[in-house]
Order: structure tokens, then sequence, then C-alpha cells
């Protein structure tokens, strides 16, 4: 059948019910809750309007993570972008670990169970 598209104009209400977001430009979104300056400069550098404007292939173009981090909760893009900034902060936070290919290793090799591994990192 026909997909639809689903439009997200608004953010998402929290537990409370609240969805204002009004002066909590920084605060966690996505499935890993991306927060601070930092986070949301590797976003817009790796996929966003900054990764444009320096002539590299951007996924998501028309966003400025730095200037508007709610695209993350709202707007046309908001599902996909609650799920790349997930696996963004596994590339960045668990995969560049030291210890992880090494005990991605282990695994292959049959040396360490799955929840061994993730209780590892």
């Amino acid at each position: 059948g026909e997909s639809k598209q689903i439009m997200n104009d608004e953010p998402f209400t929290n537990r409370v019910g609240r969805s204002d977001v009004e002066s909590c430009c920084w605060w966690g979104r996505g499935a890993a809750q991306v927060k601070g300056v930092c986070m949301y400069g590797k976003l817009n550098y790796y996929l966003g309007a900054k990764a444009k404007e320096l002539g590299r292939r951007s996924l998501f173009p028309n966003v400025d993570f730095c200037k508007n981090p709610e695209a993350i909760c709202s707007g046309k893009y908001s599902y996909s972008l609650m799920w790349v900034t997930g696996l963004l902060f596994w590339v960045e936070t668990v995969q560049s670990r030291g210890v992880y290919s090494e005990r991605l290793d282990s695994i292959a090799d049959g040396k360490m169970g799955y929840e061994e591994f993730i209780d590892s990192l």
C-alpha cells in the first residue's frame, strides 16, 4: 500500500503534558537525549547545514541544529532525526572507545557473550 507521510510540526508533550520549548535550547532530544552545544555542533557538522556549507554531503542540508535544535523533535524530519541522533551518540560515545573493537572481536571469536559485551561497555 501507499505509505503516509506523517507531519510533525509541533514538539511532543512531556510526561506532565508540557510541550513548550521556549528558553530550553540545549535540553536533551532524540533517542539518545542529545544535549549540549558540542553534540548539536557535531550533528550540524556531520549531518546538517554546516556539512552543506562546507561542501560535504549532508542528510539534512536545510537543518541548522545549532540555530534550531527543536528540529530533532518537530518538523518534517523529526522521526528520522530522533533515531539519527541515537546513532551518532553510539558512534561518538560507544564505538569510539578503545575497547569496543577488541570486545567485538571477542564476540566473533566466541570468547564473550552478547550480554557480557554490553555490560563491558
